[in-house]
């Protein structure tokens, strides 16, 4: 049988098939991704092949898992050394993010940016928390939004506590599986709540089999908006570990770096201080925000660093 996997504890998953029934199941052997240490062989969102298990408590074994399209990776908070696949197959990331209470960092924001480019997922920024705004703070937004769409990455107002632009994100989502990230704290979880009214239910059924497994870390959550649009909730990110980008291809997933790097001097331009670089004069001219030119620097340093 096929199916996606829509929850792990760990050592348990839970598998829904195409008729949507769910099915407990655990993993046949080791599965390991070939030249990656990862703490999870399986992640939400992953299709596989399963069988029923002969046995009165209705568990299968999965005993295949089909070549992931994309996914989003960080390093784990857990192994030293290992990554963490947060989701995989997914079309899209919405990014939940807020200006007020608690402002998220423009660190936080690129580094997911980076991360989601490098596995080529189209993220859209949901600004939440609005009704929050006073005058100043809506200008603010207005820039910060104008920014990150002039450089490809869309967003939406809204205000998941009051009921504001929730049209809006339902409309991105529709016929897509979206992965829903962001801070603790940004009002993720009462977004989801108001995109999906019977959450309640749905949680209620999933964590029916949770007993199965011993909980060992947080795991993403995948739930069913409507027949063709799917949901994942992830835990509040505090910290994302970048994960297998070299400094010399960091560059490549800037996208407004990425437009002016044929045009540096040197092919290995690290864009710093380097003479005849393309990039650093669109930073002074405006032409690249200093906050994205920050951020580039600062996981460069961090990279160093690390080496």
């Amino acid at each position: 049988m096929k199916g996606v996997v829509i929850k792990s504890t760990g050592s348990w998953y839970l598998v829904r098939d195409a008729d949507g029934n769910l099915h407990p199941c655990r993993l046949r052997g080791k599965f390991k991704l070939k030249d990656a240490k990862v703490s999870n062989p399986l992640a939400v969102g992953d299709r596989v092949m399963f069988e029923r298990e002969a046995s009165e408590e209705n568990t299968a074994i999965i005993n295949h898992i089909e070549p992931r399209q994309n996914y989003i990776i960080r390093k784990s908070t857990h192994k030293t050394a290992h990554s963490h696949i947060i989701a995989a197959n997914l079309d899209q990331a919405l990014l939940v993010v807020t200006l007020v209470s608690p402002r998220t960092s423009f660190g936080f924001i690129d580094r997911f940016l980076v991360t989601a480019e490098a596995y080529d997922i189209p993220v859209t920024i949901i600004y939440n928390k609005i009704d929050l705004y006073d005058e100043e703070d809506r200008r603010y937004q207005e820039a910060i939004s104008g920014l990150y769409s002039q450089i490809g990455y869309p967003g939406i107002s809204c205000s998941a506590e009051k009921e504001i632009g929730l049209e809006a994100v339902q409309a991105v989502m529709q016929d897509k599986t979206s992965l829903v990230s962001g801070h603790s704290g940004v009002g993720k979880s009462t977004l989801i709540n108001k995109l999906v009214p019977d959450l309640a239910l749905k949680t209620s059924e999933i964590s029916d089999y949770s007993d199965k497994g011993k909980h060992t870390t947080t795991f993403a959550e995948m739930f069913e908006v409507n027949p063709n649009s799917f949901i994942i909730d992830t835990p509040g990110i505090k910290e994302l570990g970048l994960v297998d980008i070299e400094n010399n291809e960091l560059g490549h997933f800037f996208p407004e770096i990425r437009d002016r790097m044929n045009d540096c001097k040197y092919y290995n331009c690290r864009h710093l201080n380097e003479p005849g670089c393309a990039v650093i004069p669109a930073v002074k001219a405006g032409q690249i925000a200093l906050t994205r030119y920050e951020s580039y620097r600062s996981i460069l340093a961090e990279e160093d660093n690390r080496r």
